[in-house]
Parts: C-alpha cells; structure tokens; sequence
C-alpha cells in the first residue's frame, strides 16, 4: 500500500471508532417507569415543576454519567443492583418496586436518600455530568 493509501485507512479507522463511540443510554423501560411515577410535568407544585424540567434535561443522566452505558451515578448503581435489563425490563411491577426499594435508600453516606432528593425537585442522581 502507498504512503497516502495507508494514511486514508488510518484515517477511515479513527473516523469509524470516533462514530461509534455513544453516549449514556437509559433502558427505555426503566425511564419510562422513572417518568410515570416521580415525574408529573403538569403539576403546579414547584418542586415537582422542577424535577420534570431536570430530568427532561438529564435524560438518561438521570441514572448514568459520562458517555458509557456502564457508567452510572449513585442513583444507577443503586438501581442496577435490583435490575437486571435483560430480564426486568418488561416487568413494570418489579421496576416500580425497585424504584421504591432505592427511594428510600441513602444518596450519600449520611445525606438525604433518593426519595427525599425527588421530592425536593432534584435528580437523585445528582447533576448530569
């Protein structure tokens, strides 16, 4: 191969691996479950208004931080630990328990838990990175 050919195929392989690279992804099901029991974009309580405005700014950083789908906040490793993606996906009951379960669970050692941050208009989460 050539000295330019060799350059172009570098080239084509650093255009392709840079393409392929994706960002955080939620499990469609799983924010869906999120959305119909913390989210009520419709409400006129403050808190509530405040909470549907970040996580339809989040989107699935409402779990996960940075551009990995493994990568998630404390909020998602708590999650995570419940869920399987596989298979819990497509069973809303068991979402909804383990939403619950996390809810009630510490956000930081010593700090609010999740549920508490929700209902104060927070992303459990934290801020999205």
């Amino acid at each position: 191969m050539k000295r330019g050919g060799a350059a172009v195929a570098v080239m084509a392989v650093v255009v392709l691996t840079v393409s392929s690279a994706r960002p955080a992804l939620a499990i469609k099901q799983f924010q869906d479950e999120f959305k119909a029991v913390y989210v009520k974009a419709d409400s006129s309580d403050p808190a509530e208004k405040a909470l549907a405005a970040a996580v339809e700014g989040a989107k699935c950083n409402v779990c996960h931080k940075g551009k990995e789908k493994k990568d998630r906040n404390a909020y998602g490793e708590a999650l995570a630990a419940l869920l399987d993606k596989k298979e819990d996906a497509k069973n809303p009951e068991k979402i909804r328990k383990a939403l619950q379960e996390v809810a009630a669970k510490e956000s930081a050692a010593g700090g609010p838990t999740f549920g508490d941050l929700i209902k104060k208009g927070k992303l459990p989460g934290g801020d999205p990175q």
